[in-house]
């Protein structure tokens, strides 16, 4: 398999679907750093994995700080010797109605969801672009690809992810450098998300739906494991992922 002994970095790894993704990498082989700003969460997942007889190390830090995820490959390239994989996973849901004006949330979703990917781009793409292969991985969202009321800046950090790893895919095949990009929708996932909504009436329609349809975030890590394991020749640019009784 591809992924074994494949360096993979992971961010938001400290709970839900990042947590899934580093605990099954490392049951295949990969060599994981989880990333996150929760240090007795990272600590405790790298116990498990390490117990598990995987091979994972933890960096605590914050991906709406730019430095931070310099140091953040710094610290990768001292601990293993090179990058494969980043795993752009981390991110907030504190939903509402624009009429909310909840300016402080939307800014905080732009900052994570959106810079957050960006400042993470940033420090690995000249890695990959010197040595000519990488796979960038980003969680989207089902509503990166469609509009529902009730999140429109939720919505709109995900449609811009989007773009911007399609864009991505697009440059590297021109330029050569062998990037590969896969974006994941993932539509209701039991995850923390629901826990950054402040706003009353979309916290209780979301825990509806998400009592309904909701599914374990380890459905997300094998498409990830599945991505990874591709031939270096093969890019799968997009998985959209949920329950099959949810009509998304």
């Amino acid at each position: 398999m591809t992924i074994k002994n494949k360096v993979v970095v992971i961010t938001g790894a400290s709970s839900g679907i990042g947590e899934s993704t580093a605990k099954l990498l490392a049951i295949k082989g990969a060599k994981v750093v989880l990333a996150a700003r929760r240090e007795e969460k990272l600590k405790e997942i790298v116990h498990d994995i390490q117990n598990a007889g995987g091979n994972a190390v933890y960096h605590v830090m914050d991906v709406t700080n730019l430095d931070e995820n310099h140091k953040l490959i710094e610290f990768t390239k001292e601990n293993y010797g090179k990058i494969d994989v980043i795993f752009l996973n981390a991110g907030i849901m504190p939903n509402s109605p624009l009429s909310a004006l909840k300016v402080d949330e939307w800014n905080q979703m732009i900052d994570i969801n959106l810079k957050g990917v960006l400042n993470g781009l940033a420090a690995v793409l000249p890695t990959f672009i010197g040595q000519k292969s990488g796979h960038v991985i980003t969680t989207s969202s089902v509503a990166g690809i469609k509009a529902y009321p009730g999140g429109a800046v939720y919505r709109a950090t995900k449609w811009a992810v989007k773009d911007l790893m399609e864009v991505l895919r697009m440059e590297s095949a021109q330029e050569g450098t062998n990037i590969r990009t896969a974006t994941i929708y993932p539509a209701a996932i039991n995850t923390e998300l629901l826990d950054t909504i402040t706003d009353k009436d979309s916290l209780e329609g979301m825990t509806a739906l998400y009592k309904k349809h909701g599914i374990s975030p380890e459905r997300i890590a094998n498409i990830v494991a599945f991505a990874i394991d591709q031939p270096e020749d093969v890019n799968i640019n997009e998985f959209t992922v949920g329950s099959t009784n949810q009509p998304w």
